[in-house]
């Protein structure tokens, strides 16, 4: 498939933004459950949730140079019964919404507590807010990855692997980018964060590793004996129709090189899992606030060099004709 640079951006954006809020619940959550210390709720929380609310617009707003008319995006809520992408378009601004007031209340100081449970956990606006918007992020995850995994003819996307790879990746980076707003701030929660994004970032190596190996080993169903009906074993194809370029060899395939593929491949493994766990664990014992911003850079390149090969990696039944074009 032809990598979309738009939707690699908006995937790898709102992926880090959901897992970056993700991040703050769970440090509000060991607060009350007085297992952290608390943090200050105007400078943590509400400026934390306009960083991940910043995440989420900015890969809003990379869709729209993949839409041919943008003006009509609405209409794409229409199929939400069969649909996991008009389902996404309809999680991710409610999503939003619920990252803004959960920041607002913060900024506003509307912490005070409704209610307590077993006398433990203080709870106020903010963590039912908080709660609810990561239902809506776990929502999210699951719908974004859907649009690719329910794909049936490309067996590549086609795996619950799909879904498990596009989670744990925006987790890993939301926890990464996390510790590095921590050190930033100068808040005593790197370690913290930090533990979870290498906690995140291998588990999301394995989960990859194990697709990997799973497409390398596939064989597909569909052949040129398949596609028109005859059981000839040996079919070779003469003709295509036409003598130049189409819409098909365009947007259905990547024309990368397998050097360039093999060069990626090895470029997101390295930078998406292997280097930011290095220097998250660096950052433990040399304690320098540079080290996690360096991690969440490289780990986002990383992705954007992963989700690269995603599309590559799948291959699109027509190629069988197209294969000399391409």
């Amino acid at each position: 498939m032809h990598p979309a640079f738009s939707v690699i951006f908006l995937t790898t954006l709102i992926g880090a933004g959901q897992g970056f809020f993700l991040a703050l619940v769970t440090g509000q959550v060991y607060s009350l459950a007085k297992l952290l210390e608390p943090q200050d709720s105007l400078n943590f929380y509400a400026l934390g949730s306009a960083l991940a609310l910043l995440l989420l617009v900015a890969g809003l707003f990379a869709s729209f140079f993949h839409l041919g008319r943008p003006e009509r995006a609405w209409r794409s809520v229409a199929g939400w019964r069969t649909s996991w992408l008009s389902r996404e378009v309809i999680v991710l601004p409610l999503f939003m919404a619920l990252v803004f007031c959960y920041g607002l209340l913060h900024y506003l100081g509307w912490t005070q507590p409704l209610f307590v449970i077993r006398g433990v956990i203080s709870v106020d606006g903010s963590l039912i807010l908080g709660v609810l918007g990561a239902v809506a992020a776990f929502a999210l995850y699951g719908c974004t990855a859907m649009i690719y995994a329910s794909v049936k003819f490309l067996e590549e996307w086609h795996s619950p692997l799909t879904v498990a790879n596009f989670t744990l990746m925006g987790l890993a980076s939301g926890f990464t980018l996390a510790a590095a707003f921590s050190a930033w701030s100068g808040i005593q929660l790197v370690g913290f964060f930090g533990t979870w994004a290498v906690i995140f970032t291998v588990m999301a190596a394995a989960s990859r590793i194990i697709s990997l190996r799973r497409n390398a080993g596939l064989k597909h169903k569909t052949t040129l004996q398949t596609a028109i009906g005859v059981r000839h074993p040996v079919i070779r194809q003469i003709s295509q129709g036409f003598m130049g370029g189409s819409f098909n060899t365009r947007e259905f395939f990547h024309g990368a090189s397998d050097t360039t593929t093999r060069f990626v491949l090895w470029l997101f493994l390295l930078c998406a899992f292997l280097l930011p766990v290095i220097l998250l664990a660096a950052s433990y014992s040399m304690a320098s606030p540079y080290l996690p911003f360096f991690a969440i850079v490289i780990q986002y390149l990383g992705l954007l060099a992963e989700r690269w090969y995603f599309f590559v990696e799948a291959k699109h039944p027509q190629n069988l004709y197209y294969q000399s074009m391409a």
